[in-house]
C-alpha cells in the first residue's frame, strides 16, 4: 500500500496515547519536512534526501537540530511498525555536531552506563545475596530509579505481567516492564528471603532489635558500596546507572517517545541524550572489532 509522507505524518501524529502537547511539538518540527516532500511516497524518501534535509536546519541550534532528528527517525520508526517501509532510512545517521561559528560547543556532561563486561562482573557478585541480585536486576531491566523500586509494595508488583506500577518525578505514574531473567531473581528472593510481616518488597531486619521493616536507601548504598569495591572494573559506579544502561540499551529498537515513557522523562531533550551515548558507543564497538580482525 502507497502512503505520502503527509499521510503517515497523520497516523503519526494521531497514535492514542500521545498528549496534546505532545502532538503539537511534534507537529510543528514536522512542518518544514512536510511542506517540502509531503507529497512524496515514503518508499522514495531516501536516507540521501533526509540527511541532505536536516544539513539545511542550519539555523538551529545543536540540541534543536537533535529533537527534529529524533522525531523524524521517531516517524520513520512508527513507518516501518505500520508495514509502510521495510527499513528506516535514516537509522544510524550521525548527530550534527556543534558549530563553533554559532557559539555551540559539547558539553562536558556524560552519561554513565555498564558495558557487558561490567555487567558481567556485576552480576557475579551480586549472585549470592538474593535481594540485591532482584534489586539489580529490575533497576537494569526496567530503568526505575532505587528510590521508585524501594517504595513498593509487594501487592503493587504484577507477577503474572511481569510489571509495576510506580511514581516517579513530578508525582508522575509510570508503568516498569521487567524480564524473565529478573522475574526468576524476584521469585527467588520473594519466596525464600522476604519478610511476609510487612507490606514492602523489600524488606530488612535491624541486627540489634531484630525489627522488620522496609529495606532503605542508605542501607542498599552501603551493601553497594561494598560490592563494587571488590572490582577494579566496577569503581566508581553508581546505583543510578543501571538506569542509564537500561536507556542506551534500548536506543535504535524502539521509538523515542516510547523510550522517553519508559523513563519518565518531561522533556523529550532528557531522552535525546541517550542518541549520543550510542553513538559513541557502536564507535568504540566498531574500532574493537576492527583491532580484533587486523590482529588475525
Amino acid at each position: 500500500m502507497t502512503i505520502t509522507l503527509a499521510q503517515l505524518a497523520t497516523k503519526f501524529l494521531e497514535r492514542p496515547g500521545l498528549s496534546l502537547s505532545t502532538q503539537q511539538s511534534y507537529e510543528f518540527t514536522l512542518m518544514s519536512l512536510l511542506a517540502k516532500y509531503g507529497r512524496l511516497p515514503v518508499e522514495i524518501v531516501s536516507r540521501q534526501l533526509l540527511s541532505d534535509y536536516l544539513d539545511g536546519l542550519k539555523h538551529l541550534s545543536v540540541s534543536t537540530h537533535h529533537r527534529h532528528q529524533a522525531i523524524i527517525q521517531a516517524l520513520f520508526n512508527f513507518a516501518v511498525q505500520e508495514g509502510y517501509l521495510i527499513t528506516n532510512p535514516i537509522v544510524g545517521l550521525k548527530l550534527r555536531k556543534p558549530q563553533k561559528e554559532q557559539g555551540e560547543h559539547t558539553t562536558d556532561q556524560r552519561i554513565r552506563y555498564l558495558n557487558p563486561e561490567q555487567l558481567d562482573v556485576l552480576y557475579s557478585l551480586v549472585a549470592p545475596d538474593a535481594r540485591m541480585h532482584a534489586i539489580v536486576r529490575l533497576l537494569h531491566r526496567t530503568g526505575a530509579r532505587i528510590g521508585e523500586l524501594l517504595a513498593l509494595n509487594l501487592e503493587q508488583v504484577d507477577m503474572s505481567a511481569r510489571k509495576f506500577q510506580v511514581v516517579g518525578k513530578g508525582n508522575k505514574q509510570r508503568w516498569c516492564f521487567y524480564s524473565e531473567d529478573a522475574e526468576q531473581a524476584l521469585l527467588f528472593y520473594v519466596d525464600f528471603y522476604r519478610d511476609a510481616t510487612v507490606k514492602a518488597l523489600f524488606t530488612a531486619q535491624n541486627p540489634l532489635t531484630k525489627e522488620v521493616t522496609r529495606l532503605s536507601y542508605s542501607r542498599v548504598h552501603g551493601i553497594w558500596s561494598d560490592l563494587i569495591a571488590q572490582s577494579n572494573i566496577l569503581k566508581g559506579v553508581r546505583l543510578h546507572d543501571l538506569r542509564h544502561t537500561f536507556a542506551t540499551e534500548r536506543v535504535g529498537l524502539m521509538g523515542i517517545e516510547e523510550l522517553r515513557a519508559l523513563m519518565g522523562h518531561e522533556h523529550i531533550q532528557t531522552t535525546l541524550r541517550y542518541q549520543k551515548v550510542t553513538s559513541l558507543r557502536a564507535e568504540e564497538v566498531a574500532h574493537k572489532a576492527l583491532n580484533i580482525l587486523t590482529k588475525s
